[in-house]
């Protein structure tokens, strides 16, 4: 809205309307007091104050212009989801890229699988001959020791010597065991 300086908001505002002037007859002089005489300024100070109105009520619709939308965009901005748009071809070479990096790994993961299946079944194997050869060697030699007839301090000796076998076969159960161990982690590094 352009206006000169010299206009009120008032000229402007027909809605707004003139108040009742203060002034009896001529704003020069004062209907409280005759011999009073105001300022010959003063039509141009209320002109002025109502220019500075005007002018800080534009001011505050064009802040409230620029700020009515500030608690939406707050809320879009503390958004932390970030959406990109691209296009098949872009997708294509990337997953190209990622296969081209990925299946020498694949690979060599599966051959490391092979090779300890491999082992584990030769230990399965390993493990269950021993099973085979204790349960039959167990119950001769129990039998053996119960139907002879030996004195008692044989017999004692004889179940020592049983007890330190099984007690030595363990170990080397364990020893064989730390052995096919370190052969799979060995494997593993290479």
């Amino acid at each position: 809205m352009e206006r000169s300086s010299r206009t009120s908001r008032l000229s402007v505002h027909p809605r707004y309307g003139p108040r009742e002037s203060v002034f009896a007859g001529h704003p020069d002089l004062y209907r409280g007091d005759t011999n009073a005489v105001c300022s010959p300024f003063l039509r141009e100070c209320v002109t002025a104050m109502e220019d500075c109105c005007d002018e800080s009520h534009e001011a505050q619709e064009a802040l409230r212009k620029g700020t009515y939308d500030l608690p939406r965009m707050t809320k879009v901005l503390e958004n932390e989801r970030v959406f990109l748009l691209i296009d098949e071809g872009t997708i294509r070479k990337y997953k190209a890229d990622l296969t081209e990096e990925i299946e020498p790994q694949i690979n060599e993961l599966l051959s490391r699988a092979e090779k300890g299946l491999k082992l584990l079944n030769k230990r399965e194997m390993a493990l269950r001959a021993k099973v085979d050869t204790y349960s039959q060697a167990a119950p001769t030699s129990r039998s053996n020791v119960n139907t002879t007839g030996m004195n008692k301090l044989e017999a004692r000796r004889i179940q020592m010597l049983v007890r330190q076998r099984e007690r030595l076969e363990e170990e080397l159960h364990a020893l064989q065991m730390e052995v096919e161990d370190m052969e799979l982690s060995a494997m593993k590094k290479h």
